[in-house]
């Protein structure tokens, strides 16, 4: 493949970013030299990336690498990092570098759902000021320049064979499109080429590096075992072996360097290959000072890693107003729209969960048909049975979500570490999307079952049930959706909701009562999902005016316990049927609060 590259207009060229390190040390765990305290990953790491070149990091697997990569783009706090690293010969602003940087990790965080052309199309929304049609112009712009144009209309595609999409090639370019759109002046790739074939990695590489050279970008990226055609497309590499530089330069120089050394490349294996197998001759030689080539100089001592702490606060090269190119509700429109595609293309989720509720309408509804009909105690005790297991039912059928939130969390970080929207916007375009989703599943369910059971039959029993059972599926979704900002996989997050469920339908008061739970379990008992639903169908069937006098237990044609005196003897009153409701409202927004806190905390403060 022949790379035709010509250099940019000095009238339009952007703003050069010149990106150095020097003496640059991240600690973690135990020191340096033995001992408890510290363990230096980097060591003394000095380099330099220019604009319009690519700076290749290499080096084998535990030198350093992807850690390097994400202290240069802000993804590492600053507490163990020590050093200097610059932005044009002033001290780096992460907050603001990320902002003019883009940042593609090794996997491909993207919808499988949306198509190319969406994908591009709400990134560009996010990034740009212009609005939807200035969105389209560089969204078209960047199809054609990544030679995505064919397949605009074809879905990302997942790693099952229900939703086969695009190949691994077209997908990494259009992970580099989605943090291209906003013309980053900076751009860092972890491991570009991983995954992909000989010819797939080659041009992706050659789209690199003709955006450096026609545009003037600086491209920092890691690369793993690069072939020959790639490797010729490297202006300088930065060689690691066990956190310390082991050579930074030209791969002529690592050759002359190599040859030097005593050592004779086969034909077979490229420079840098050898290179890796040689770090021991490497490190022995000692490079003359005037030399753009940087070995380990071997003074990593202590006193060095705390001279020189990175700053990340002073004011640097551009205005540091930071903005959004939107404002919260256009960030909530445009995330809830995104929201709506997903949900809608999910046909087998979509699909599974209405007629779930289907199902269980009318299953439920012929199990108990008519059991209040002649109002004895076991009537009495199968319709709380009823609603006990109705609650069940709905609080525990809203998990299938789960792996859908840990998806959308990951696109959430990566989206928001780099200003795109904030996180808060994120939290109300989710809630409000399933408001109506969940609102057409409350009403499958108890359009059949209510009736068929038996209930109060009028129409203001049936609103209010029907009322009491969005909002706790409302309630399940938010829980799910905080869990889901906590928890590191699906696993961990199905058995800690599953067991927490349990834990609120023990306590709601249906299996013991209230004065029988001990008092160190108490506050269980008022933090039941389960305790506020349970108590608001029992007013509904035997409050008010036509429910107060409704026989809850009969015998022998007797009744000896009508609807008011069974609310009394729950300790039940009618005006809990709207005070509990305001509880289970609290709950609703309770954890969409806990949860905007947690994907804040996780975000590292930078999508607020």
């Amino acid at each position: 493949m022949e790379l035709q590259v010509t250099m940019p207009d000095s009238g339009t060229q952007r703003t050069p970013y010149r990106v150095q390190t020097k003496d640059l040390f991240y600690k973690i765990n135990s020191k340096c030299k033995g001992g408890d305290g510290f363990k230096c990953v980097l060591k003394n790491i000095t380099s330099e990336a220019e604009p319009g070149e690519i700076l290749a990091i290499a080096g084998p697997s535990g030198a350093g690498k992807t850690t390097l990569l994400e202290i240069l783009a802000g993804m590492v706090p600053p507490t163990r990092i020590s050093g200097t690293i610059s932005v044009n010969d002033q001290p780096m602003n992460i907050k603001h570098f990320r902002r003019v940087s883009g940042y593609v990790t090794q996997e491909d965080t993207l919808f499988p759902l949306l198509t190319v052309e969406e994908t591009l199309m709400y990134s560009a929304r996010f990034r740009l000021c212009g609005g939807p049609y200035e969105a389209s112009v560089r969204v078209r712009e960047l199809l054609k320049e990544l030679g995505l144009e064919q397949v605009a209309g074809s879905r990302i595609g997942g790693d099952d064979n229900a939703c086969r999409g695009i190949s691994g090639g077209e997908k990494r370019r259009v992970s580099i499109g989605v943090d291209l759109v906003h013309d980053p002046a900076v751009l860092l790739l972890d491991e570009p080429t991983s995954g992909l074939d000989s010819a797939s990695a080659l041009q992706v590489i050659s789209l690199l590096k003709s955006m450096a050279v026609n545009q003037g970008k600086t491209i920092i990226l890691t690369i793993h075992q690069p072939g020959f055609r790639i490797l010729e497309l490297f202006d300088r590499v930065l060689l690691l072996s066990e956190g310390t530089t082991v050579h930074h330069g030209s791969l002529q120089m690592l050759e002359s360097r190599l040859k030097e050394a005593g050592n004779c490349i086969p034909k077979h294996v490229n420079v840098l290959e050898f290179a890796i197998d040689s770090m021991e001759s490497l490190v022995l030689e000692n490079p003359s000072p005037n030399e753009k080539f940087f070995l380990d100089t071997n003074h990593s001592n202590e006193e060095d890693v705390e001279e020189s702490p990175v700053t990340n606060t002073e004011t640097n090269i551009e205005d540091m107003r930071f903005f959004y190119a939107n404002s919260r509700w256009e960030e909530v429109l445009i995330l809830g729209q995104r929201f709506c595609k997903n949900i809608w293309r999910t046909k087998q989720l979509f699909a599974a969960r209405t007629l779930q509720a289907v199902l269980a309408g009318f299953g439920l509804g012929t199990i108990f048909m008519n059991v209040g009909s002649d109002g004895g105690r076991v009537a009495l005790q199968t319709r709380l049975g009823f609603f006990a297991f109705s609650l069940t039912f709905l609080l525990s059928s809203t998990t299938e979500g789960l792996p859908i939130y840990l998806q959308e969390r990951r696109i959430l970080m990566r989206e928001t570490s780099r200003g795109a929207y904030r996180v808060s916007s994120y939290v109300i375009a989710n809630a409000l999307v399933f408001l109506p989703f969940l609102l057409m599943v409350a009403l499958l369910y108890t359009t059949p079952v209510y009736w068929l059971v038996g209930l109060r039959r009028d129409i203001d029993g049936f609103l209010y049930f029907s009322l009491v059972v969005w909002m706790v599926v409302l309630m399940a979704n938010s829980l799910v959706a905080c869990f889901s900002a906590l928890v590191p996989n699906f696993i961990m997050g199905n058995s800690l909701i599953a067991g927490i469920m349990g834990g609120f339908f023990l306590f709601s008061g249906y299996f013991i009562s209230k004065n029988r739970i001990p008092k160190y379990w108490i506050f269980m008992h008022y933090l039941s999902l389960f305790k506020y639903p349970f108590e608001a169908f029992m007013i509904n069937e035997y409050g008010g005016e036509k429910g107060r006098w409704r026989c809850a237990e009969r015998e022998g044609g007797v009744c000896l316990l009508n609807g008011e005196g069974f609310l009394r003897q729950q300790g039940l009153k009618e005006s809990q049927k709207w005070s509990n409701l305001c509880v289970m409202l609290g709950f609703i927004c309770g954890y969409r609060v806990l949860c905007l806190f947690i994907l804040w905390f996780r975000c590292g403060r930078t999508g607020r």
